[in-house]
């Protein structure tokens, strides 16, 4: 073929077009089966490792690419960067570590509902923390705005998804402005979710002394066809001394300007007290990986004089285990009475739908608030199979009309509440990096109750009989989509 002129290729090709469609379907069956093998043994759970292998094999041409590109278990590398350049990050880590127990919250730590809370996490529960729920958009960045404002040293912020629109152009002013009185101003994107986000604003910002970067989930080159990945934490941190986590990124929407989702429904929490080094460690973990290097930061760890036990229990992809579904499960194993959950997309896996089925067979009062308009049509035909089997069994399950609920929250017996950025789906438990604030306080939980009993008010409850009239087309098909749920 070396000395052949392009007519005479073209006529090769087409003379022997036949054998090499054959060629190609041989290599991708080789590869198809060879990738299910592997899913076979490496896919952490059965129903993500079924769902690989029957399409692999089936469809080898379109998932075979598809698998290296999204298929990946564990995100390589992030924990091995933490170890390097002198271990930077393990060394503040034991030393927050060492000073912890002088704001030490033994009635949370004993509790045999927590124990295992804190076996997941770097820090353990802390004392002497004060909390504020933000409730909605424009709550939430009132506070954030203000504080980005009052901040004398440094600031750091990392969210999902940035927008370059209304609100997001109030951020980089306020940012660029920071920068130019001299703070050192740090920022973290993933760059899946800020993917339409334009270089000039990336550019603007940079030119002025802020320094932001990408997390880099595709760094390195254990990850380098990874897409499936995310970053989907929102942190602000202002001076080592206030944090703010939640369900908010930064644009329009939550301000209830999006075209079709509006009002949007959200919640986050700022803090103050001890546990902010908690939030500020994870962030740093971030930034590590993102710019391979530790930013001057305080670490000094002082009490805000506050009731709270607070704990904050950062999950990803990079930890040897689960943590994310570790917790969930916990917490739904471990309610004895109450179990509020609330989330924008619930596709658990069948060890989250046995428990959820057990807290309610044995009493407790299980109910999971969704929202009536999904922004992701998929997942939610992926959440009627686990939806049925588990009102079956007396989980109560609420759908929320006042436009798009996005809060991610939880409410455990009268003295556990939950704050975070994690869904109740197999992206959050296995495949995102996200940060939940645990608060141990019958006060606080009171506070929490109160919001949920208003969102309640503004829900309709799914009735049995209602489920039982669901046709079997809407069935089979959700049955399917359940069964893609961990590609999603």
């Amino acid at each position: 073929m070396g000395n052949y002129s392009s007519p005479e290729l073209l006529n090769w090709l087409t003379d022997n077009l036949a054998g090499i469609g054959a060629l190609l379907t041989a290599i991708f069956l080789v590869l198809g089966v060879v990738s299910a093998l592997e899913a076979i043994l490496k896919t952490r759970t059965a129903q993500g490792a079924v769902a690989w292998a029957i399409v692999l094999i089936g469809f080898p041409p379109v998932f075979v690419p598809l698998y290296w590109i999204f298929g990946r278990r564990k995100f390589r590398g992030y924990a091995l960067a933490k170890r390097t350049n002198h271990l930077q990050i393990d060394e503040v880590a034991q030393d927050l570590l060492k000073h912890f127990p002088a704001f030490g919250a033994e009635q949370s730590s004993s509790d045999p509902r927590l124990i295992a809370l804190e076996q997941l996490s770097t820090l353990p529960f802390c004392s002497g923390n004060q909390c504020e729920l933000l409730i909605n958009g424009k709550r939430a960045y009132s506070e954030i705005f203000n504080r980005i404002e009052a901040a004398k040293s440094y600031i750091l912020l990392e969210f999902y998804i940035i927008r370059d629109d209304q609100i997001g152009r109030q951020l980089a002013e306020l940012l660029i402005h920071k920068a130019q009185q001299g703070l050192s101003v740090y920022c973290v994107y993933d760059e899946i979710g800020c993917l339409k986000l334009s270089n000039n604003y990336l550019q603007k910002l940079r030119s002025n002394g802020v320094n932001i970067r990408p997390f880099n989930s595709t760094k390195g080159l254990g990850n380098r066809l990874q897409l499936n990945f995310r970053n989907h934490r929102k942190i602000v941190v202002c001076d080592g001394d206030y944090a703010f986590i939640g369900g908010m990124n930064i644009g329009d929407e939550y301000r209830d300007m999006h075209p079709v989702l509006t009002p949007w429904r959200d919640t986050g929490i700022a803090i103050r007290g001890p546990a902010v080094q908690a939030v500020q460690l994870a962030f740093a973990e971030d930034w590590f990986w993102a710019n391979e290097s530790l930013p001057k930061l305080n670490w000094q760890t002082s009490t805000a004089d506050g009731p709270l036990n607070t704990l904050v229990l950062a999950t990803g992809p990079a930890d040897n285990t689960d943590s994310c579904a570790l917790y969930f499960l916990n917490m739904i194993h471990q309610a004895r009475e109450r179990l509020w959950i609330v989330s924008p997309y619930f596709v658990p896996d069948a060890p989250v739908i046995c428990a959820l089925q057990l807290a309610a067979m044995r009493g407790v009062d299980v109910r999971i608030m969704l929202p009536a308009k999904p922004d992701k049509l998929l997942i939610q035909l992926s959440s009627y199979t686990a939806i049925k089997e588990t009102l079956a069994r007396g989980v109560q399950f609420y759908y929320y009309q006042d436009g798009f609920l996005h809060q991610k929250v939880m409410l455990v017996d009268d003295d556990i509440s939950v704050v975070g950025t994690a869904n109740m789906d197999n992206r959050s438990f296995r495949l995102n990096f996200e940060l939940c604030v645990i608060n141990h306080s019958k006060e606080f939980a009171q506070t929490m109750e109160d919001m949920l009993e208003s969102d309640f008010q503004k829900c309709t409850q799914l009735l049995p009989r209602e489920v039982a009239k669901w046709s079997f087309r809407r069935r089979l098909l959700s049955r399917c989509a359940y069964l893609f749920a961990p590609l999603q």
